[in-house]
């Protein structure tokens, strides 16, 4: 089947079985999902995964992204990380790293399948996270502030362990693992310094009386509205190429980018047109296509030894959700917002899928563990909104 027939079909019935999972009360993602499932080789083997898709799942995510940055503030995200939200953050990575690395030793893995398996269990998905905390309404609050924080600095850390193991020569040693770190390390530190620098650049333009405001407006007077969301999407994409070139995903970077645009930027109209045509593209249109893609990935065929699989699956979710619950008390949440983060933390979906679909191209790992961390995926993005809805949604309704 063509492109264009194989879109119109996962449209149409991920949204159709959104739409169904929403008259139960449940999030439109996890009908979303099964649609992927049900339409790929574990079902009905209609409709196959191919690079036409992975490159329209690519825009979806980007998208997603960026009306996620627009939403929030660049100052909340750093706030988070400062102090007491970093303890959450490296809670919520170093717990699962350790929970599945211990389960690939256990299981007589090779170090690097029992590396791979510790950095996909230790990921928690940014766009993934992003969506679930828009469908409830709560990425401007603190378990969507302190999620999100966590879930990029997550992102960022495991991407930086991938990068030094890609640098890594055949024959390794202990003088070639500390040149990858370098290596990998000062490209993160320019990376940052980009982002940081371009923050300092318009404070400092804002403390000096310079109205970004007023250039946007002139933009629309001389050729349109629809060329302050061209610039919009170029800007974000030139920050998001930037962190592609230095070796880590696109998503970084335009995440970024999308946090230094400030509300201020634009009359008050402008930004809710903006919004709007964000909201109707991703929510509409790509959104169910990306998170359908996601479930086409899954074949059960390739699952072999089941207790590994239920193995991984257990320790995934308890192990983040353990961790996330951990830190977020230690910070001073609330009962009930520990474990919203510890929860929200769980979803995996693109980022684990696009670690282990490297490392499984490279031969880092084979066939049976590559099937299994897509198990892993999938299970933990659909089990996410759900375990949310579930147990935190009516505790904050209560106390709100």
């Amino acid at each position: 089947m063509s492109l264009l027939t194989n879109l119109l079909i996962l449209i149409v019935v991920a949204r159709l079985l959104g739409q169904l999972f929403m008259r139960f009360h449940q999030p439109a993602i996890v009908g979303e999902m099964l649609a992927g499932v049900i339409l790929g080789p574990s079902v009905l083997n209609f409709i196959h995964a191919n690079a036409a898709l992975s490159g329209i799942s690519e825009l979806a995510v980007f998208l997603v992204v960026l009306s996620a940055g627009l939403e929030m503030q660049f100052r909340d995200i750093l706030g988070a990380l400062k102090g007491r939200g970093l303890i959450l953050a490296v809670l919520a990575f170093v717990m699962p790293m350790a929970s599945g690395v211990g389960v690939g030793i256990a299981y007589s893995l090779d170090p690097m399948r029992v590396i791979f398996l510790g950095l996909c269990v230790s990921i928690t998905a940014l766009p993934v996270a992003v969506r679930i905390l828009q469908t409830f309404n709560l990425l401007d609050s603190d378990i969507g502030r302190y999620s999100v924080a966590t879930a990029v600095l997550n992102d960022i850390t495991a991407l930086l362990v991938l990068g030094v193991i890609l640098n890594l020569p055949t024959q390794i040693s202990a003088e070639s693992i500390v040149q990858s770190f370098i290596s990998t390390g000062w490209k993160l530190a320019v990376l940052i310094t980009f982002i940081l620098g371009f923050n300092w650049l318009l404070q400092k333009l804002n403390k000096k009386g310079v109205r970004i405001q007023r250039w946007s407006e002139k933009l629309v007077e001389l050729v349109g509205t629809e060329a302050l969301f061209g610039v919009l999407v170029v800007f974000v994409l030139a920050f998001g190429s930037v962190s592609e070139a230095l070796g880590f995903h696109f998503v970084i970077g335009a995440f970024f980018a999308a946090l230094l645009i400030d509300r201020d930027f634009f009359l008050a109209a402008r930004y809710n047109e903006i919004d709007h045509t964000l909201r109707s593209i991703t929510d509409g249109f790509l959104g169910p296509v990306f998170f359908a893609t996601l479930g086409l990935e899954f074949n059960a065929a390739t699952v072999k030894s089941l207790d590994f699989v239920a193995v991984v699956l257990a320790v995934s979710v308890l192990s983040k959700l353990l961790s996330g619950w951990l830190g977020a008390r230690l910070i001073g949440l609330g009962s009930t917002q520990s474990w919203g983060v510890g929860i929200i933390l769980n979803g995996r979906g693109v980022m684990e899928l696009v670690i282990a679909s490297i490392a499984y191209q490279r031969g880092f790992i084979a066939q049976g563990l590559f099937s299994t961390l897509i198990v892993m995926g999938v299970f933990t993005t659909i089990l996410t909104p759900l375990m949310f809805r579930r147990w935190v949604m009516p505790r904050l309704a209560k106390s709100g």
